[in-house]
């Protein structure tokens, strides 16, 4: 089965990491200083399908700097896009948590309110970074592909905004979970607050939550739904996001995008607009060669039968 991997250098080899875990450069990784992007080689003729994105400040308990938030943005803006075969991605962190919230000694993120000018016009000036650094976290929901966040140890602030952007979440039983922003002094503002009730449909809990700053643990993020697999062993839970992965794999990449695309329209639309818009796509999708090859596959007539991976994106 595949391992979860400790990956104890930033400058790891290709060699050295696929012989740990079956884990192979991505193209893209050396673009990021703060972010480990690998292919996970499942083996089941499923070599690159399956995308690893890291968090990689282990020494930081995966703390956000800036310069991380705007790779997340740009990391999630190109997986699965660039004709790079990927149709799944794992997002985790490396070392001994997911995530430990925004790094307060990162003096970058507050620097747009410094000074002596009107209160007003610092406000005005510092709105685009707020919006800045939603829109690099709403990259993760508008990722093409399905994204599932294994997450252990701490989940906490901006860890809980990251994966609230997640199409799938699993936990093992070390995870904590906690929106902290109250806690010290501030509205959550890239996404939480927007996001999580509608993922656990319960505004007491959430607002409890939301409202306490309190940790609550892998367990109560699963009765909630908040996370739908929970593992004992840190060690399974690359596994239990891999199997999750390798089975949205076994479909049509046409249809898991279109898919995607609807639950993610749906959600903030009205059914009638929801039904219309899938009825949109749907009269272009059905006309894809995937639906005769998925009966095939489904029927045992052709169970080798694989699909054509989606293209790169055309951009300016």
């Amino acid at each position: 089965g595949v391992q979860r991997v400790n990956i104890k250098h930033r400058k790891s080899t290709t060699k050295q990491r696929s012989s740990r875990a079956l884990m192979t450069m991505h193209p893209l990784d050396k673009r990021f200083a703060c972010l480990e992007i690998s292919y996970l080689d499942p083996g089941e003729n499923n070599a690159g399908k399956i995308t690893v994105v890291s968090l990689f400040r282990p020494e930081k308990r995966n703390s956000v700097s800036t310069e991380m938030w705007r790779e997340i943005g740009t990391a999630f803006h190109l997986v699965g896009s660039i004709g790079d075969n990927c149709r799944c991605v794992i997002l985790r962190g490396a070392g001994k948590g997911f995530c430990g919230g925004i790094d307060m000694l990162d003096e970058h993120f507050l620097a747009g309110m410094d000074g002596d000018d009107d209160s007003i016009r610092r406000a005005i000036a510092f709105k685009p970074q707020i919006l800045e650094m939603q829109d690099a976290f709403t990259a993760i929901e508008r990722c093409q592909v399905p994204v599932v966040a294994a997450v252990h140890g701490c989940c906490i602030g901006a860890g809980m905004d990251m994966i609230c952007c997640a199409d799938v979440r699993v936990a093992s039983a070390s995870a904590v979970f906690s929106v902290r922003e109250a806690r010290v002094g501030l509205a959550a503002d890239v996404g939480t607050l927007q996001r999580f009730p509608k993922l656990v449909g319960s505004g007491s809990i959430v607002r409890e939550l939301c409202l306490t700053g309190r940790d609550f643990g892998a367990k109560v993020a699963l009765e909630l739904g908040f996370v739908s697999c929970l593992v004992e062993d840190d060690g399974d839970l690359m596994r239990a996001a891999t199997n999750i992965c390798l089975e949205i794999c076994r479909n049509s990449p046409v249809a898991v995008a279109c898919t995607k695309a609807s639950l993610n329209y749906s959600r903030d639309h009205t059914v009638a607009d929801g039904l219309e818009h899938v009825a949109l796509m749907n009269s272009t999708a059905l006309q894809s060669e995937d639906l005769a090859k998925a009966f095939m596959i489904n029927s045992g007539a052709a169970a080798d039968t694989q699909y054509q991976p989606l293209l790169a994106h055309s951009r300016l």
